[in-house]
């Protein structure tokens, strides 16, 4: 059997397996650009409240299924192959949208999509933690966001110029088009390491530490580094090993606090309300008065806008600290909501046929003209600009951070499905909260935001610039309260100087630990 070469780039290996966020964002985008055209007002019959919802949620229905079960599954096939598994259901929930006869058809295609995006968008984040430098962690799983950014933007003009095609082969082209990331993904998985981690926990020491060896040091086994983090993993492992196995090893001596963290960070970050912006920016961009082209290239532009903002983040995360940019993230995502809610609640009139031509049932409030108009489109904006700096990219990356090795992948499946399961609960009441309480719905985005803020503050300690072990001390019941910590300083520097100095006392090679000799 022909044995495929192994990249062990990092940045180029996050790039192919971030590929599984493009998914997620050519789902989240393929209604963005499409919910409003004529050609599927038309062909779906004017879908509005509840079965608008319906169809909207549907992804996160399924991703709540997939999310649910890519624990258990990454645990015992691995990170990587887990994430191969995932994209046969995309592609046939991509076959049945294409094939779609009617929205009930439509729902069941974004299901199947939604389950391989709960795989993804829980295993992805792991598998990058887990092969990514301490240092470097937060810029190599921020790429998952980027590329979660790029497919919305991408998918969301393709759906914009299909829009011009007439009658239902708009939407099926459109929709069609998300064959070509699950293609490029499946054809580059192959060629990507297993994650160390998933290896060592497995028994595979050797192949372990030479694949940590590969990432870390050029090969180098006997880099102080690399035997510095290998004495780390294989110390916590033997500390999982002594406190079980069972769903109690997540409740377990303070466990509870990591669980309660990993899961709860990503419950606020759909609770912040950005996604009603994401999804809906065409609702209130209409609402604002802009129509046709002009409302359509507004909302895209928005997803250029996230993308440049992360793309900045990109630079910053491993100098910031993950606390900070929650706290002021969260605050500075209220304060645009309320401006948002007030302006529109002010500065409006009421439209009970729904704006637009054809009318859109679920949009039936029009803000004034002006400067209230111009006011709602540009704190939105703004919005989406503090999300992008801050809880998008921050979420994911503590969620990844907050595991131990044992807890890691069914906790991140955890977390995801804390995720999934709010998204599809704003999912559903996104549609009928604009015609409900319409001006009303930013102002509870805002209260959410601010007793976001307040919560981070009190629960989450620092992890920014601490290895994935270290992490196990700042919540264990003798661990600092999250107000006292901070980022850096992490105790692997110290290591390495202990291996560097025990090989500088000894003529011989370093003995303590023959590289993948060591049983768990």
């Amino acid at each position: 059997m022909v044995k495929l070469p192994t990249i062990y780039n990092v940045h180029l290996v996050a790039i192919i397996a971030t590929l599984g966020g493009a998914l997620f964002g050519f789902d989240i985008s393929s209604m963005s650009a499409i919910v409003v055209t004529e050609q599927y007002l038309d062909y779906f019959n004017n879908p509005a409240g509840v079965i608008q919802g319906a169809i909207g949620s549907a992804l996160a229905a399924g991703s709540v299924v997939g999310s649910a079960i890519a624990g258990p599954l990454s645990d015992r096939i691995g990170r990587r192959d887990a994430i191969l598994f995932a994209c046969i259901f995309w592609l046939i929930g991509t076959s049945v949208q294409v094939s779609c006869k009617d929205y009930g058809q439509l729902i069941a295609g974004r299901v199947l999509n939604g389950f391989t995006v709960g795989i993804t968008s829980s295993q992805v984040p792991v598998y990058l933690a887990e092969i990514a430098k301490a240092e470097k962690r937060g810029s190599i799983v921020i790429i998952q966001q980027l590329a979660i950014e790029f497919g919305i933007l991408i998918m969301y003009f393709i759906g914009y110029g299909c829009g011009q095609i007439p009658g239902p082969a708009s939407f099926r082209t459109a929709w069609g088009t998300q064959f070509i990331p699950c293609f490029f993904l499946i054809i580059g998985l192959p060629f990507l390491p297993r994650s160390p981690r998933w290896l060592a926990k497995v028994g595979r020491e050797r192949e372990a530490i030479e694949t940590l060896a590969n990432i870390q040091a050029d090969g180098n086994t006997e880099d102080p580094l690399v035997i510095a983090e290998w004495e780390e993993i294989m110390t916590v492992m033997r500390a999982e090993k002594e406190a079980g196995t069972g769903w109690r090893k997540f409740f377990k001596n303070g466990m509870w606090k990591r669980t309660m963290a990993g899961m709860t960070v990503q419950a606020w970050q759909q609770l912040a309300g950005a996604n009603v912006i994401v999804y809906y920016l065409t609702y209130i961009a209409q609402m604002a008065g802009l129509t046709g082209n002009v409302a359509m290239v507004t909302s895209g532009v928005q997803y250029a806008v996230f993308i440049i903002f992360t793309g900045v983040m990109w630079v910053f995360i491993d100098k910031t600290g993950r606390r900070t940019l929650l706290i002021w993230g969260a605050l500075g995502m209220a304060f645009c909501h309320f401006v948002v809610g007030g302006v529109m609640g002010a500065h409006h009139v009421d439209v009970p046929g729904g704006v637009g031509n054809p009318p859109n049932a679920n949009i039936v409030i029009a803000v004034n003209s002006g400067a209230p108009a111009n006011t709602v489109i540009v704190f939105s904006y703004l919005l989406i600009v503090v999300y992008a700096l801050t809880l998008a990219p921050v979420c994911w990356i503590y969620a990844a951070e907050v595991w131990s090795l044992g807890t890691r992948a069914t906790g991140m499946s955890m977390a995801a499905l804390s995720n999934w399961v709010f998204n599809f609960a704003l999912g559903m009441f996104t549609p009928p909260a604009f015609i409900n309480i319409t001006w009303k719905l930013f102002i509870i985005f805002g209260v959410l935001c601010v007793a976001a803020s307040a919560w981070f503050y009190v629960f989450y300690p620092e992890t920014c610039g601490k290895t994935l072990e270290e992490v196990e001390l700042m919540f264990s019941k003798d661990g600092p309260h999250p107000w006292n910590t901070k980022k850096g300083e992490s105790r692997l520097t110290a290591e390495i100087e202990a291996v560097v100095n025990r090989k500088t006392a000894h003529d011989e090679p370093e003995t303590h630990v023959a590289p993948g000799s060591e049983k768990v």
